[in-house]
């Protein structure tokens, strides 16, 4: 039912986070972002008309500026790693 189950955010988290125990790293939360925008988009381009899903969205991708913001200023190297790793252009 749920496409984002315990076991996959665990997963997510260690291959991009420091470990899956390690929740709050920025490279984390942007790997997470970036599966569930995906995964929103996809429903947004079955169901154009749905607003809800919409907005949320782009609050989601904000979060994830916002993150990658962050992580420019911090670290340029864990930035230019994580945007290789995840295929994500600026």
């Amino acid at each position: 039912m749920y496409y984002l189950t315990k076991e996959k955010k665990q997963e997510i988290f260690k291959q991009y986070g420091a470990s899956q125990e390690n929740t709050g790293s920025p490279e984390g939360q942007i790997a997470m972002f970036t599966k569930r925008i995906k995964h929103l988009t996809e429903h947004l381009k079955k169901n154009k008309k749905d607003m809800h899903t919409e907005r949320a969205l782009v609050l989601l991708v904000g979060k994830r500026r916002r993150l990658l913001d962050y992580l420019i200023k911090t670290d340029i190297e864990r930035y230019r790693k994580i945007i290789k790793e995840l295929g994500i252009r600026k």
